[in-house]
Parts: C-alpha cells; structure tokens; sequence
C-alpha cells in the first residue's frame, strides 16, 4: 500500500488547456512523482476515480455524463479543487446558455453551413445536454478554486504545494493579476 498522496483530474465540458497548463509545472513533476500516485488522470488513462485526497476538476458542466463524473469525483475525493473559469464560471462553453438549447441543435445539425445529412444525433449512448452549461459548484461542494484560463504552472504547483503540506491555499496577487 503506497503512502503517497493520491490525486485524480478529470475533464468536463472545457479545452482541456489545463490540463496542459498544470505540464507547465516542468522539472517540478518530478518532485511531485516522490510524494503524489495520480488516480483518474490523462497521465494514467484510469476510467474511474477511486478513494483520492485531492481530485481536480475543469470545465464546466454541460451534459449528464458531466454531472455523474463530477458527483463521483465529490464522493471518492477529500479535497476537491475547481480548475479554471470554465469550472468555476462555464467559461466559454457557457456562451450557448444565451441561446436556446433548440436553437443550438438546429444550427449545429440542421441548419449550419456545410451540413450534408441534416439530423440531431439522438444515439442512447450519447450523454443528455443540460439546457445550461453550470459551473460545478451548482452540482456538488468545492473546496478551493484556482482562477485562470487556463491557470499558469505556477498557480498549479503554489495551490497543490499549500495543499500538500497541510496549509490552507493562498495565491499571491502576482500570480493571478492579468494586467
């Protein structure tokens, strides 16, 4: 039984950019492989979390797969971090909460330029649309939140290193301006 810290990521509704801004961390995952085992994660292609101490979680929520992924990330994580504006605010797949879900449908499938064969996916294995993109906090508790889009390198290792040993997450304003 390992000792380490285990942490899981997950992807929801979202570009995936951070995920790759926490690589941004460089020379400096190394010295989290001494002390970390990632759980669910890109690193790891592991399906499902299982009993973690700090899950991170970006984008926003969009369908119903979203919600399930998220509500098992709550139950199997101690420490649950919202990763970016998509995740805290729906970032920019919010933008179609303007529009009705109809209409986006029609544009995407029926209507848009280029459509050949005009019909809304209905297929059982496609996960239901929300008919707003949500930020997780309305889904399920989040402990922290680390703002950015994505958030830097450094946003990532000064957040998981406050965690990590046990001290409350301070992000300095030098950090986080973006002036």
């Amino acid at each position: 039984m390992s000792n380490k810290i285990r942490i899981a990521t997950t992807s929801l509704a979202g570009c995936f950019g951070c995920h790759m801004s926490f690589l941004d961390i460089d020379e400096r995952l190394t010295k989290f492989a001494e002390i970390v085992e990632f759980d669910r994660s890109p690193l790891t292609d592991i399906e499902h979390c299982g009993e973690c101490d700090i899950g991170l979680i970006e984008g926003g929520v969009c369908n119903s797969e979203n919600v399930h992924v998220l509500r098992e990330f709550r139950r199997k994580c101690k420490i649950l971090v919202a990763v970016g504006a998509c995740a805290i605010n729906g970032g920019v797949p919010a933008l179609r909460n303007f529009i009705p879900l109809e209409e986006c449908l029609g544009e995407s499938y029926l209507d848009g330029i280029g459509v050949e064969n005009p019909q809304i996916p209905g297929d059982v294995e496609l996960p239901l649309l929300l008919d707003k993109v949500r930020p997780v906090h309305e889904i399920v508790k989040i402990d922290y939140f680390m703002p950015g889009c994505p958030p830097s390198g450094d946003v990532f290792w000064k957040v998981l290193t406050d965690l990590l040993e046990g001290r409350e997450p301070s992000l300095p304003y030098d950090l986080i301006h973006y002036d």
